[in-house]
């Protein structure tokens, strides 16, 4: 019959903990281990706006799989459908060639793709920020519309590549207007022909606040490290159109720039639309095991699947590493019960709040509820890192030692084409030429 094979699609912090839970639950010859991922590496995503500041290398923000996972074979490519009947998974590998694999526990935790709205010139103008790729390309890209801008002739060019405006004023797009300041901050020293005053910053939500998701008491205090620095904060204001060169506000405001960063938020991988389960705004249900109710050898966790927080009511628990990481690690434990080998849990898992990093000194925080802000905040937020890091966290403290003792290092290396994140292709699954 051979060994119960446990496909796991998927290796960000859903993924990831669950294999190595499996690892550990489960003994060397009880199971075949596979993972699906187009990368061979677990993507850390908080730290992401550090590698576009230029504060980190983009490597500390990848772990590799091989080292952590050893019992895990990983097939290197894209998952393009489930069927349940048949117990098999369709995928499409790094050289677009397709593969069906079959299996026996299927764990779903493909995570979430940038939320595109319907609004004109999105797709094709604005970037997204989800990726290495794209991290990389921006602090490229913000770098050089600085060279550019000092030498323009024509003011109004020079005004536009000198403006960088960020839609979304979440985690993501908070952290990163903060980064992105201090980025051109440091990529004007030496420069005679452009100043501080010359960089405009903009951050657009249609929220109140920035940071709606935390309490008042944080979101005051990080808005008014971004304005102290002279960003501009343009609240309760949607986008209402990103043109080539220019980014209409709906309050009637066009603002010239050459760069639109999209961070408004993330939805469920398209994958999701591919496996006949129900589902809850797009997510998978699931049972407080995490296992498909009306297929007992399905799991899901992470921003694929509607978990249910005993704690909010039985709503799903928020699209959160925090949630994914805890996810993850019970759906492995409640796999390996299900192959006979431990007992199944439920999932219970109360917030233990949140840090948002606003670079340089300064952060917010509420470990445990209990806000924080400044040096303070600052300590908490990068303690957490270090420990929420699956590897990485020595390279990542050297970078930020560095950094700390040493001014930032501001290059460009163009290595990362602007084809290959267009936020037009971030929903695109792979297809299969039929022969």
């Amino acid at each position: 019959m051979g060994k119960p094979r446990v496909l796991v699609v998927g290796t960000g912090f859903a993924g990831y903990h669950c294999l190595r839970a499996l690892e550990r639950a489960l003994p060397p010859d009880a199971a075949e281990l596979v993972a699906v991922n187009p990368t061979d590496y677990m993507l850390y995503v908080p730290l992401l706006p550090e590698v576009a500041g230029g504060s980190l290398d983009p490597r500390r923000v990848a772990v590799p799989l091989r080292p952590k996972l050893p019992r895990t074979r990983l097939v290197q490519g894209s998952a393009t459908e489930v069927d349940l009947g048949a117990r098999t998974c369709s995928v499409v590998d790094v050289e677009g060639r397709e593969q069906v694999l079959g299996w026996d526990r299927l764990v779903l935790t493909a995570g979430s793709v940038t939320r595109l709205l319907s609004i004109p010139g999105v797709a094709e103008h604005a970037f997204g920020f989800k990726s290495v790729a794209e991290a990389v390309f921006l602090r490229d890209h913000v770098l050089r519309q600085v060279e550019l801008a000092e030498q323009a002739d024509d003011p109004a060019e020079r005004a536009a590549r000198a403006t960088f405006v960020v839609v979304g004023a979440g985690y993501t797009g908070t952290e990163l207007v903060a980064q992105g300041q201090q980025l051109t901050r440091s990529a004007l020293r030496g420069r005679t022909g452009l100043s501080e005053a010359d960089i405009r910053w903009v951050l657009v939500d249609t929220a109140p606040r920035v940071l709606p998701g935390l309490d008042e008491r944080l979101a005051g205090p990080a808005a008014g490290v971004l304005r102290g620095r002279g960003v501009d904060v343009r609240l309760e204001t949607s986008v209402e159109e990103v043109a080539p060169g220019c980014a209409r506000l709906t309050d009637g405001t066009e603002i010239p720039t050459r760069t639109v960063v999209w961070c408004v938020g993330v939805r469920p991988d398209p994958l999701v639309e591919s496996v006949a389960v129900k589902t809850e705004k797009g997510r998978i249900s699931v049972d407080p095991t995490l296992a498909v109710p009306t297929h007992p050898h399905v799991f899901a966790a992470g921003d694929v699947a509607a978990v249910p927080d005993v704690f909010n009511g039985g709503a799903p628990t928020p699209m959160t590493a925090q949630h994914a990481q805890r996810q993850g690690r019970l759906a492995g434990r409640n796999v390996a019960a299900s192959l006979g080998h431990g007992a199944v849990g439920t999932y219970r898992h109360r917030d233990l709040g949140f840090v948002v990093d606003l670079a340089g000194a300064q952060a917010v925080a509420n470990p445990l509820h209990v806000p924080l802000t400044g040096l303070p905040a600052k300590v908490v937020a990068r303690g957490y890192h270090l420990l929420a890091m699956p590897g990485n966290r020595l390279r990542v403290a050297v970078d930020w030692l560095t950094d700390l003792l040493a001014r930032r290092q501001v290059v460009q290396f163009g290595l990362v084409p602007q084809a290959g994140v267009r936020l037009s292709d971030a929903d695109r699954v792979p297809v299969v030429k039929q022969s």
